[in-house]
């Protein structure tokens, strides 16, 4: 549970350091700095988090144990689940904001709890109790509420694309979380390797195709040497922790109820905009936050063990 809740406030965290990297002026100087500032940042992010994993497993004397992973299929299915969270999932995200814009990205990628929890009962054999499932769609619920715009479309949205796009995201992070489970089923592969593998396959990933694809491999070279790439080195380092405490998470109390506790960043990133950013949430933020919170530790608890107490 407190893994879980961890991963969250981590991510949160975060999300709202790499925001004011976004905001520098490499990643908004120019209109092809503004289209690949995603892809780019995303890439960077991944690229970071890795050196991070690589002097925490260096630490820890664990390089072995990595290689070793590497060759088992257990190994390569955790590089199955980077591709569909990191590369797929996230490449789906960004397109989405592109087509259809961030607030209603958001409502349709907050849905992959949902999914995964679906993919756990139909995959793991993992199951949730109806009041869990009740608690998890009332999270989602205040998810969507709190990004809920009504300011409509942008002219010229590609409406049918942007969902497609913002549904791939959703079926991307709900199968990553899946498909890491069932890989850290192997007593050989904890969540410490697991994390490195996939960290690292998404690097390489971003770097060898994505970047090339969009072009910004020029551009991403430039970027490398200003701060607003130090802040993202800052902000890798708690996404870091963030997956650290997720996957444990994972490996602990299973993806559904997982997802269920990771999710709880949107209402901790208030807390942090309102820290870092001095942005004072509104009182329908404060709400959805803590019903965001509250339903998500229901969603994760199992009241059985409490009443036993």
């Amino acid at each position: 549970m407190i893994d879980g809740l961890l991963s969250g406030v981590l991510w949160a965290l975060d999300t709202v350091v790499l925001g004011i990297a976004l905001g520098m002026t490499p990643f908004i100087s120019t209109e092809q700095a503004i289209a690949l500032a995603p892809f780019v940042s995303t890439c960077l992010h991944d690229v970071c988090s890795t050196i991070w994993m690589v002097i925490y497993m260096g630490v820890k004397k664990q390089y072995q144990a990595v290689v070793r992973a590497l060759k088992t299929r257990s190994g390569k299915f955790i590089m199955l689940g980077a591709l569909m969270g990191g590369p797929i999932g996230m490449s789906g995200y960004v397109a989405a904001i592109n087509m259809i814009g961030p607030a209603y990205t958001a409502i349709i990628s907050s849905m992959y709890p949902a999914l995964g929890a679906f993919l756990s009962y139909l995959f793991l054999k993992e199951k949730m109790k109806p009041y869990q499932i009740v608690a998890l769609l009332i999270s989602i619920g205040g998810i969507i509420v709190l990004g809920y715009s009504p300011e409509g479309l942008a002219p010229g949205s590609n409406i049918v694309l942007g969902i497609a796009c913002a549904l791939l995201c959703c079926i991307g992070w709900a199968s990553e979380a899946v498909i890491l489970a069932y890989g850290m089923k192997d007593p050989d592969i904890n969540d410490e390797t697991a994390l490195l593998i996939r960290q690292a396959t998404s690097a390489v990933f971003y770097t060898l195709i994505i970047i090339p694809v969009v072009k910004g491999m020029g551009y991403m070279v430039s970027v490398v040497p200003t701060k607003a790439t130090a802040i993202i080195l800052l902000s890798a380092l708690f996404g870091t922790a963030s997956y650290l405490y997720y996957y444990r998470s994972i490996a602990g109390i299973g993806a559904s109820k997982a997802m269920a506790l990771n999710i709880t960043y949107s209402a901790w990133a208030l807390i942090f905009s309102l820290v870092l950013l001095h942005s004072v949430p509104d009182l329908k933020s404060i709400i959805c936050g803590i019903v965001i919170v509250v339903a998500s530790f229901l969603a994760a608890a199992d009241l059985s063990e409490f009443s036993k107490k």
